[in-house]
């Protein structure tokens, strides 16, 4: 357990973190680890929420950092495949052509407008919650339950590509992919409460399972980039789910 949520944690952000040669052999092995991980991530970025309030920073620049945050201890990881999987879904004409747009580092129009969208409907969200406490657990929420569903769509989708991360991610099992939406499942209506919870879950599991099912249509699976995708998506309907008034 110790190794697969290492090899999550080294997978997810840029902490310095080793290990176990175990551990490295497929991220699907630590697949049940994606959600608490994520939840990690979601306190690291609200406790940036907190520190910007306390200098006594606006709602704006208060989310924004917040984000930012977040941003640093990924490296912009998800964000940087919802631009790659916009600009080859949107900009390809057929599967090879977006395969190689989506495997090109250089982002184009669809992909700066995602980023753009991404990070403007997530600030908006955030700034439209303002309290601190209710922001805070949003972004748990958010990071968690976004990154619970990934196990499933490895699991329910096959690999775009014979190499690349879909394909040497491997398959997790199913007992996995129940433990990760389980965990996001509880983290997330323990954080929004059971009722605002479920309607979060439920718009956002919607979103991800169309989305998974446009990957499915448009490239005949998934790639890293459109796990990205996928996470982004959730996050940012989760947290539009919990600003609602």
């Amino acid at each position: 357990m110790i190794g697969g949520f290492a090899a999550a944690t080294a997978f997810f952000t840029r902490i310095p973190i080793e290990v176990p040669a175990r551990a490295a052999w497929q991220i699907a092995e630590a697949a049940w680890a994606f959600p608490l991980v994520g939840a990690g991530i979601g306190a690291v970025a609200a406790f940036a929420f907190f520190l910007a309030q306390l200098v006594g920073l606006g709602s704006w620049p208060t989310a924004l950092t917040a984000l930012f945050a977040g941003l640093a201890l990924t490296g912009a990881l998800h964000e940087d495949g919802l631009a790659d999987t916009a600009d080859g879904f949107l900009g390809g004409r057929d599967r090879e052509t977006k395969l190689a747009i989506m495997r090109d580092s250089r982002h184009g129009t669809f992909g700066v407008l995602a980023l753009v969208a991404s990070v403007s409907l997530r600030a908006a969200a955030l700034a439209g919650i303002g309290d601190m406490i209710h922001a805070g657990l949003a972004l748990i929420a958010a990071h968690a339950a976004s990154r619970a569903a990934l196990p499933a769509t490895m699991r329910m989708l096959s690999s775009a590509r014979s190499d690349g991360l879909g394909a040497t991610a491997g398959k997790p099992r199913a007992r996995a992919v129940i433990a990760a939406a389980s965990t996001g499942i509880a983290i997330a209506l323990t954080a929004l409460g059971p009722i605002r919870g479920v309607i979060a879950l439920g718009l956002a599991g919607a979103m991800v399972f169309a989305m998974a099912a446009l990957a499915r249509r448009q490239i005949g699976g998934y790639t890293g980039d459109v796990l990205g995708a996928l996470q982004q998506i959730g996050e940012i309907v989760i947290l539009l789910a919990a600003s609602a008034r």
